[in-house]
């Protein structure tokens, strides 16, 4: 068995991390060796990822972490750079808040309406696909001067090698990729004027990606050949993968600035339903399928920290425990709450639409978010059950958000079931487990699952209190 380490770079919305673990069939220690702020940059055109500062990031993380028996990178999704013909950036990533995107979705069903889209692809509206990106971005100086697109860990992947290509459980993201077939949905790019020759061949979890170039070596400090293997590269992906799941019928949410709440199935579900219900059709390791409703998550409650002035959220979170449940709840998937900003007005706006009390207390917003969140947990899963024809037993909560006691608690309140919390890097342990298992370290994804269940520290949260008022609450937390 390896004694030398698998290292996972692991990044983040607001941080990145570069973490190592040593892996044998019984046993996985997870250590972080590095952890860096990713702080957006506006300039003049707009909301863009500081692509420099995160790739020195995971520079200095490697050098921290010493010698690795191979490296893998997961980023959140939809994200990407453009490369000239030189293979050198034509500019920093812009970051999928921004705003140019607004009103781009109406262009591109004018050719490709709503319901075949989502036939095609099966992957829910939401402003900042990769494929509204690219519609935004149609007559730019940028995209007619490009030649590859790399979505954000394809890019680092290459700066790390020097090789090209397309991870799928990311591209699966861009509302290009046919589900069922795991490859591009040709139409969909052909009648909206996407040039599919932008993105190099898909690649695989598991696949390799190259070695570490001899001025990353030089740079880290570490001893070639350095592999690079590609894991699930869109972090949701990854942490699914690590989800400690020992039932069959189990739900997932992965928490932190989003909540991902859904299903991992065989097949996608593509029906009219599932398309008005806003589910996405994203995949997995193993051709799975991962069904899901994106919500706000805990960007709600980071966002106020920052209009606050960066308090300190085990004092937010206390407060919120003692402040009185569901006496105001907001629609936590609404796209209202996406932009940076002005999130405590933004949210006593919403309570006061809706007829409620406004939240007056830092307390009672952070309640308001918290009751909310879990309003939109119940109402995921609930809907992804229906929809898959498939029931639920337990909830597997990873993630940043499995640290907090109150939200998970709250959690099995509002569906009625159990919660089981953790791992909370979850993301890195999917991202080192499919490391392990292409060196032929670890089983199957079932196996993968037993062992994270059988060495991480998992916390139990049973259902109390009166349902009756979590479907009231329900009621009041629809947009008006």
């Amino acid at each position: 068995m390896p004694t030398t380490p698998y290292a996972a770079v692991d990044l983040g919305a607001s941080s990145g991390r570069v973490m190592t673990a040593h892996v044998t069939p019984a046993a996985l220690t997870l250590t972080e060796c590095h952890r860096f702020p990713n702080r957006p940059v506006r300039t003049p055109d707009g909301l863009h990822w500081d692509i420099l500062a995160l790739y020195a990031g995971v520079l200095d993380g490697l050098r921290k972490a010493g010698q690795v028996r191979s490296v893998g990178i997961d980023s959140w999704a939809v994200d990407h750079g453009l490369l000239d013909t030189d293979g050198i950036l034509l500019g920093n990533p812009y970051h999928y808040r921004d705003a140019r995107t607004d009103h781009v979705a109406e262009q591109v069903w004018a050719t490709v309406p709503q319901d075949e889209l989502y036939a095609a692809t099966g992957i829910q509206y939401a402003p900042f696909n990769t494929l509204y990106q690219l519609a935004a971005a149609r007559g730019s100086a940028q995209l007619a001067a490009a030649k590859t697109l790399l979505l954000v860990p394809d890019l680092l992947t290459y700066w790390l090698t020097g090789r090209r290509g397309t991870e799928l459980t990311n591209a699966s993201t861009t509302q290009l990729i046919d589900p069922g077939t795991g490859d591009w949905a040709q139409d969909v790019a052909a009648r909206a004027g996407i040039d599919l020759t932008l993105f190099p061949p898909l690649r695989r979890p598991g696949d390799p990606a190259g070695d570490l170039l001899p001025h990353v070596l030089d740079e880290t400090g570490l001893t070639g050949p350095v592999p690079v293997t590609t894991v699930a590269s869109h972090d949701t992906a990854s942490a699914v993968a690590a989800v400690p799941a020992t039932e069959a019928n189990f739900a997932y949410i992965c928490t932190g600035t989003w909540s991902l709440a859904g299903l991992e199935l065989d097949a996608p579900v593509r029906s009219a339903e599932s398309r008005a219900a806003n589910f996405t059709n994203e995949l997995g390791i193993d051709g799975t399928v991962r069904y899901l409703r994106n919500i706000m998550g805990l960007w709600l409650l980071q966002e106020c920290q920052r209009a606050w002035g960066e308090p300190d959220v085990t004092a937010l979170l206390a407060g919120a425990a003692a402040a009185r449940p569901l006496r105001s709840v907001v629609d936590a998937g609404h796209s209202g709450f996406l932009a940076p900003g002005g999130m405590p007005d933004r949210i006593a706006a919403a309570c006061r639409a809706t007829g409620q009390p406004e939240p007056r207390t830092r307390a009672e917003t952070t309640r308001c978010i918290l009751d909310s969140l879990a309003l939109a947990h119940r109402r995921a899963i609930a809907d992804a059950a229906r929809l898959a024809d498939r029931p639920v037993d337990v909830v597997h909560v990873v993630g940043g958000g499995a640290r907090n006691a109150l939200l998970c608690q709250l959690t099995a309140d509002a569906c009625g079931l159990p919660v089981v919390a953790g791992p909370a890097e979850a993301a890195a342990l999917g991202n080192v487990l499919v490391q392990a298992r292409a060196d032929g370290v670890v089983g199957d994804r079932r196996a993968m699952r037993r062992l994270v269940s059988d060495t991480q520290p998992l916390t139990r949260y049973e259902p109390r209190g009166d349902a009756s008022a979590w479907s009231a609450a329900a009621d009041r937390a629809a947009t008006p």
